[in-house]
Parts: structure tokens; C-alpha cells; sequence
């Protein structure tokens, strides 16, 4: 509101804050407020700041709301800047915005580097494997369970392999990668779980990717979070002409980026249907990582990016 935003909190706890216009077209920059655990102590340092969050993805976020405040005299268009809540996790915020009016634009405020954009993220299926059987000895001829989760593991990635043979890169890949994994035996039971993740590509479906994998051990226990297919924006828009512009202006060549991981663009992108990029300074290699930092000329640089691609677009 200091900004001069028409600001409030939504039902599930968004911040949503608007400038510009009324009744015209309009942009939505989506960031999120929350990140993962772990402090980081918040100093300026080498010309950098860290911190939990610069990368991912507090910076971008502040990017965009000091680039809507500056662009908001000159701004054809009205401009809605909203931080959300648990992207970082079951996306409640992204997916209680997919029920609002679709805006004209969509901007993901994510890190990106200074002069690019990001076109595209990958899908992502997140599961849990359980398997359970009568405890046996050691010594007797029962595969254990911790040894078939072993073998649902070594499984499961040669599966992966086998649905893209001809993949030319990471993004176009199916990937699992192992996130937890447990066992127990109480005398009775004895039980291991596996806790995965799946990496989707443009062509692979979140609904067979889950029928694939039970089929591998069909006597497993599997619980599926919600998964997001893979999303990719086009080039050809006035959103990505106009970033370009201000990329250029501001001395950089501009490059285009697509992740490897998910973002709140696989949530709403789909639903929208509307031109989409994600935009905002930091290297994502730094996401989630202790050494968090944002180059304090390259968050400036951002904003004046940011700023000058608001101004142009109509």
C-alpha cells in the first residue's frame, strides 16, 4: 500500500496488490512468499545479498513489485503483483488463483538471470512407495523388504530411461530422483517405503506415468501427490517481444531458458491460456542451497528490466 498498490489478502492468504488502470487489459506477476527451511544469515557481502529466499524467490518477487510501482504513471495496462502461499510444497495459492479471470499476460516472478526469460518447466509427479510383508529370518529365503524397494528403485529408473530413448536433453527427459526412504521391522511386519519423485516432459502425462509405475510392483502400497504436467510458453507474443526489448536496452543478449524443475506455472499456465514467461534476477542453481545469494547489481538490473518491459507493453 506505501507503493501505491490496492492491496489485500485473499481467502488462503495471497497477497494480491494491483496498480494501473481499471477495466483494461491486464498482467498477473506471480511470485510466492514462502521458501524452503533453512536460515541462511541475511548480510551484504562481495556485492551479494544472502539469504533464504534472495534466489527463491524472494528476490524476484520485490523485483516485481518496485518494477509495477515504478511503471504504474506509464503503464498501459493494470498490473496485479501477487505473492502466494505453499509453492513451495502443494501450490494452495497458485491453484486457488486458477479460479479467477484469466489475465492477458502472465509473468512468473522466478529467477531467471538478469538477460533471459524461462519459456517453460517441466511436470512433476511426486509418490510414496510401501511395501509390507510378514517379517522373516535373515537367513531364510525371503526377499526382504528394504531389498525389493531396492530392486522397485532400479526398476523404476530403467523404466524412466525407456520412455524417452531419444530425449536430446534434461528437459525432454523422464527423471526420477529418490528423495526419502525408511524401513522398519517390529517382529511381525516388516515394511520399507521409498519416497520419489518423477521429472515430466512436454509428452509424458502425469496419469500414465502413474499407471506405469504400479505396474512394476503391482502388490505395493502407492500414494500420489497431485501431479503437473509440463508447461511451455511460445515465443511469438507481445509479453516475450517485450522482454526482449528491455533486455536489450539494458546492454544483454537476451537468452531463452526452459527448467528442469516445477513452478506455479504448471498450475496456473494451463488454465489461463494466456502468453506466459518467468522472469527475475538470481541463477537457480542456487535455489534451496545454503550458499543463497542474489548479485545486488543483477536484482537492479532486473528491476529496470522489468520496469521498462511494463511501460512498453500493451
Amino acid at each position: 500500500r506505501q507503493f501505491g498498490f490496492d492491496a489485500r489478502r485473499d481467502q488462503v492468504g495471497n497477497v494480491v496488490g494491483t496498480v494501473g488502470p481499471e477495466g483494461g487489459r491486464e498482467i498477473v506477476i506471480l511470485g510466492h512468499m514462502d521458501t524452503v527451511p533453512g536460515f541462511i544469515e541475511v548480510e551484504e557481502r562481495g556485492g551479494a545479498l544472502y539469504g533464504r529466499g534472495s534466489v527463491d524467490a524472494k528476490g524476484p518477487l520485490v523485483t516485481s513489485v518496485i518494477a509495477a510501482a515504478r511503471a504504474a504513471e506509464r503503464a498501459r495496462l493494470r498490473v496485479t503483483v501477487i505473492g502466494a502461499v505453499q509453492e513451495e510444497g502443494p501450490s494452495v495459492g497458485a491453484r486457488h488463483l486458477t479460479e479467477r479471470p484469466a489475465p492477458d499476460f502472465l509473468a512468473i516472478a522466478e529467477p531467471s538471470g538478469w538477460d533471459a526469460v524461462v519459456l517453460g518447466y517441466k511436470g512433476s509427479q511426486r509418490f510414496t512407495v510401501t511395501i509390507s510383508q510378514p517379517s522373516g529370518h535373515t537367513a531364510g529365503p525371503l526377499t526382504s523388504a528394504p531389498e525389493r524397494a531396492v530392486e522397485f528403485w532400479n526398476a523404476l529408473a530403467a523404466w524412466c530411461a525407456a520412455q524417452t530413448p531419444d530425449a536430446r536433453d534434461e528437459f525432454n527427459r523422464l527423471t526420477p530422483t529418490l528423495i526419502r526412504m525408511s524401513s522398519a521391522d517390529d517382529g511381525l511386519e516388516d515394511r520399507a517405503s521409498l519416497h520419489i519423485g518423477l521429472r515430466l516432459p512436454p509428452d509424458i502425462r502425469v496419469e500414465d506415468v502413474r499407471k506405469g509405475v504400479q505396474t512394476l510392483l503391482p502388490d505395493a502400497c502407492y500414494d500420489f501427490a497431485v501431479g503437473e504436467p509440463a508447461v511451455r510458453g511460445g515465443k511469438n507474443n507481445a509479453l516475450v517481444a517485450g522482454f526482449l526489448r528491455a533486455i536489450r536496452a539494458e546492454g544483454g543478449k537476451p537468452r531463452f531458458k526452459v527448467k528442469t524443475g516445477t513452478a506455479d506455472m504448471n498450475v496456473v499456465g494451463p488454465v489461463w491460456n494466456c502468453p506466459m514467461v518467468a522472469y527475475g534476477p538470481g541463477d537457480s542453481k542456487l535455489d534451496h542451497t545454503p550458499n543463497e545469494h542474489v548479485m545486488i547489481e543483477e536484482y537492479l538490473r532486473a528491476i529496470r528490466i522489468l520496469t521498462d518491459m511494463l511501460e512498453g507493453l500493451e
